[in-house]
């Protein structure tokens, strides 16, 4: 009899993906704020597997409502992909709730000097062993000497007006705007965005977790920009030393910085 062709496998992967960290177990109060951040940004976590970090709230050992977060976060297109960090019970609630419990990445082990001839070799930990599944066959994914990167896709760039009401998302790239990005408008980049023209709207770079993401405006009037996840309102206008200004905006520690830079030659 002919051996049935596999319907799937079972991999390895290392994935980008967000992490929420928790730093209270009042649920209201990270809805509130949650509620806040989403109504400014609409669409950052659309969709996207988000991992609910816990290792502030550990030691605390705190009791978490997940199901009344996850039901939140499905109501505002979030999807919880699982729980990092934590207590012992605090995962096992997570578990019970319908949540993975992803394990902590261990860090990379120093190099093993060479044993002399008749020494015995020293056993070397090579990661957590696959589940015994009976009639499955777990392959896995060559260990890069290096961590894994996100997919980059080339410069989107924009030459026409970003019309009130438009989002832009360059997925896995950087974004160029060549031209005016009016009051109601979106820029979305998981890597830098560079507006060569008046940014009116909101401008978020780095939109998959990249700190290192940066947004040049040549003039900044911006209502909102953020990296990363962390953003700054301009509901009371934008100060002076910037306002319609070749500015560069980046993220120093938890904390937006806007900075004017010279446009002289």
């Amino acid at each position: 009899m002919p051996r049935e062709e596999p319907a799937f496998k079972i991999k390895n992967a290392n994935l980008p993906v967000l992490v929420l960290h928790l730093k209270t177990a009042d649920m209201a109060r990270v809805k509130a704020q949650l509620a806040t951040r989403l109504k400014q940004m609409p669409d950052f976590f659309a969709h996207a597997p988000v991992v609910l970090g816990l290792a502030d709230l550990a030691d605390a050992d705190a009791t978490l409502d997940f199901p009344d977060l996850l039901d939140f976060m499905r109501q505002h297109r979030m999807q919880a992909a699982g729980v990092q960090g934590g207590s012992a019970a605090q995962q096992d609630a997570a578990a019970r709730a319908g949540l993975g419990v992803i394990p902590d990445i261990p860090s990379r082990a120093a190099p093993i000097a060479k044993s002399p001839p008749d020494a015995v070799p020293a056993a070397v930990d090579s990661g957590p062993a696959q589940p015994d599944l009976p009639g499955l066959e777990v392959e896995p994914e060559p260990v890069p000497d290096t961590p894994a990167t996100p997919e980059v896709r080339p410069t989107l760039v924009i030459d026409k007006p970003v019309r009130t009401g438009q989002r832009i998302h360059a997925e896995g790239a950087n974004l160029v705007v060549l031209a005016i990005v009016n009051a109601g408008a979106e820029l979305i980049a998981d890597g830098d965005i560079h507006v060569y023209a008046p940014l009116r709207g909101r401008a978020l770079a780095g939109a998959r977790g990249n700190t290192a993401a940066r947004i040049y405006v040549q003039s900044m009037e911006a209502e909102l920009v953020a990296i990363a996840g962390y953003f700054q309102v301009f509901d009371e206008g934008i100060p002076e030393a910037v306002h319609g200004k070749f500015s560069q905006i980046f993220l120093d520690g938890e904390k937006i910085q806007v900075q004017a830079m010279s446009s002289k030659r």
